[in-house]
């Protein structure tokens, strides 16, 4: 039997060994944990990671905590707006101010008016001639008021002068107003005048024949409003509208045709042609040469019948 102290040095070294094996399989779990840790793909590091980019056709939703709020600088355009916007310039034109129906200051034209302008003196000659009922190439129609002139081509201007009244002077401070009621061929020139004899007659006596004068372009006052009238044959299918008794020279008439105006030419016996009946029958807008607009309703399509209004262009 062997003695006790071998016991106990035997017990001491099974005591050390389970010691030794506890830390060594303690080391190995450590190491175990480690590289387990070490191959795991880091969750955050993950979620850092960038979208991947959009593809054709799919839809991308970011969301409103990680999207900044766009300024109006940054902001893209809608839909709507980006279809119909030019991707070209904007053009001078776009950038000019809109036209009023102010007359420009007395040292400029109107901005309608055609050779015959606001506040403009001419020069010319006058003569005279048998002006006889009053009517003439403006075919307003017979009139009592003699105080009638015929305009030279040139300033004639495809009727556009019809219904003017212009002041004329001579140099001796003879003066009379008169309404262009006349066309002036031939021979005569720009800033002639082709008055009637009892026109004439105020500036001069009619053996001279031939005298030099100057005119400048009238706004009168009168009472009167216009009227409209439709020329013999006017239908639904074609029709020519003119306009008498206007204070201004009127510069351009349109009809509303399907809610839009449309402005009719005008031709050289004063009338706006409405060849394909556009508009025939219906609402009307006149305007001056000062940009005035008057708009009557309810003319009735009746041929060669005078119907007036209760309008009136303003005085200048």
């Amino acid at each position: 039997m062997a003695p006790r102290s071998q016991h106990r040095a035997a017990r001491k070294r099974r005591t050390a060994l389970v010691v030794v094996s506890v830390a060594a399989l303690a080391l190995v779990v450590s190491a175990v944990v480690a590289l387990a840790v070490a191959v795991r793909p880091d969750r955050k590091a993950a979620d850092e990671r960038p979208a991947p980019a959009p593809v054709a056709g799919a839809q991308v939703t970011r969301a409103p905590a990680t999207e900044p709020e766009p300024t109006p600088s940054s902001a893209p355009p809608s839909r709507k707006a980006a279809a119909i916007a030019p991707s070209a310039p904007e053009t001078p034109a776009a950038k000019r101010p809109a036209a009023t129906k102010t007359p420009r200051p007395s040292s400029g034209p109107a901005s309608l008016a055609g050779r015959i302008r606001p506040a403009v003196t001419y020069s010319g000659v006058a003569t005279f001639y048998d002006a006889g009922n009053g009517d003439g190439a403006c075919l307003f129609g017979p009139t009592d008021d003699v105080m009638t002139a015929a305009m030279n081509t040139t300033d004639y201007e495809t009727s556009k002068a019809c219904g003017a009244h212009v002041l004329v002077r001579t140099a001796s401070g003879a003066s009379v107003t008169v309404r262009i009621t006349n066309e002036c061929p031939g021979d005569c020139a720009p800033g002639q005048l082709d008055l009637s004899a009892e026109a004439f007659a105020r500036l001069a006596d009619p053996t001279a024949g031939r005298i030099p004068i100057t005119w400048t372009l009238l706004s009168p006052d009168r009472a009167d409003t216009l009227s409209v009238r439709y020329k013999t044959g006017s239908s639904r299918y074609w029709c020519a509208v003119q306009v008498l008794g206007h204070r201004n020279p009127v510069a351009r008439l349109e009809v509303n045709s399907g809610g839009s105006w449309v402005a009719l030419p005008r031709t050289e016996y004063n009338y706006f042609l409405s060849e394909k009946g556009t508009g025939c029958g219906g609402e009307i807008r006149v305007t001056d040469i000062y940009g005035e607009q008057l708009t009557v309703d309810g003319i009735a399509l009746q041929p060669d019948v005078v119907q007036p209004t209760r309008v009136q262009f303003a005085a200048h």
